[in-house]
């Protein structure tokens, strides 16, 4: 799990959990309609915002938040280095029987394009196109959370104005001022906690994420072109460690 996401979890929840809990306790802020309201308005607002094709790769999404692998950095330098040395010495076409133990599909289908023969600009090219719909992809998910994120406080809004209706037609009724105004206040208070701490901060996780796998390819993808000229393993080193430094200003240059 990725530590950094982990903190915020606790640390976020956590002292706001103990706020409240120092304030009077939990259960003050425990009302199930306007749990509804909140939760449910916003789940709807977003089916009716998307097509259910891109919702249901949503939970994959999250969890990518969580479990998002490492980046490969100085072990795909040397693989990398290593089939170029291979291609060398016995020639590309024998970079075939790697290709499907590959676990990096986009080195895969770099391999692949090599060893079908395309010409490296043609390579270039597709691969490219590849790492374009891949950030496309990675955008999507993080505007269904976004839009989450904006639709939440929104529905925190009509729970307080529903509310408010609601205790103002039972004035005359002492006991139905209090549950009115809770549904009126704890709304807002639902929608700005999911969105604040939930939805934006997802959504702006996933894009970090994006541009970070959005470099890694692009180093991947200097190696492998490097490796479609046919150019000496340690030109493709220090193209890919080129690459690499320039996002990562504070790595030792080589």
């Amino acid at each position: 799990m990725d530590i950094a996401t982990l903190l915020g979890i606790l640390s976020a929840f956590g002292l706001v959990g103990l706020a409240v809990f120092m304030g009077g306790g939990l259960l003050l802020f425990i009302n199930f309609p306007a749990f509804l309201i909140v939760v449910g308005g916003t789940m709807g607002a977003t089916l009716i915002h998307y097509p259910a094709r891109d919702l249901l790769p949503v939970f994959q999404r999250v969890v990518r938040v969580f479990f998002s692998p490492p980046p490969s950095g100085e072990s795909a330098i040397e693989e990398m280095m290593a089939l170029a040395t291979q291609a060398r010495r016995e020639g590309v076409l024998s970079l075939e029987m790697r290709i499907p133990d590959m676990e990096n599909a986009f080195v895969a289908k770099g391999l692949q394009l090599s060893v079908d023969g395309l010409d490296p600009s043609v390579v270039r090219e597709i691969l490219t196109t590849d790492l374009d719909a891949c950030a496309e992809r990675h955008e999507a998910g993080a505007e269904i959370f976004a839009t989450m994120g904006s639709y939440a406080p929104a529905l925190g809004m009509v729970g307080t104005l529903i509310g408010l209706i609601q205790m103002l037609q039972n004035l005359t009724d002492p006991d139905a001022i209090g549950p009115g105004m809770a549904v009126a206040l704890l709304t807002t208070f639902y929608g700005a906690l999911l969105a604040n701490l939930v939805f934006l901060p997802l959504a702006g996780k996933l894009r970090a994420l994006a541009r970070e796998e959005a470099r890694e390819k692009q180093m991947l993808m200097e190696g492998l072109i490097s490796l479609a000229r046919g150019e000496h393993p340690r030109v493709l080193e220090w193209r890919m460690r080129a690459h690499r430094s320039a996002f990562s200003p504070r790595e030792k240059r080589v």
